[in-house]
């Protein structure tokens, strides 16, 4: 059941958001895991793959930019086909050219 699997899964995304927001990377991360370790999920909602985005920001949060970059690089390779003017696209790649430099 999709709906099932998402009203168990979405609620990690806005935890991880959350944890974000506080500053938290460690949390943060532990918690967009959970949904790219579930890949039914990430395939079929658009929090999967931006989960990939947002673990890359954690990472980054906690100190560790070689990991933020690989995921960084997972999603804009997932999203390589999107409308350039999404923000959030826009958003991750300046984000992406900054931990580059």
């Amino acid at each position: 059941m999709v709906t099932r699997s998402f009203d168990f899964i979405y609620p990690a995304y806005i935890r991880g958001l959350a944890y974000l927001e506080l500053g938290d990377g460690r949390s943060a991360a532990a918690q967009f895991q959970k949904l790219i370790d579930n890949p039914g999920f990430t395939v079929r909602h658009v929090t999967g793959p931006l989960a990939w985005l947002q673990l890359g920001r954690a990472q980054k949060m906690m100190g560790d930019e070689a990991s933020a970059r690989k995921w960084y690089e997972d999603f804009l390779a997932l999203w390589k086909d999107a409308d350039p003017d999404v923000p959030i696209y826009q958003q991750a790649k300046a984000e992406y050219a900054k931990l580059r430099k």
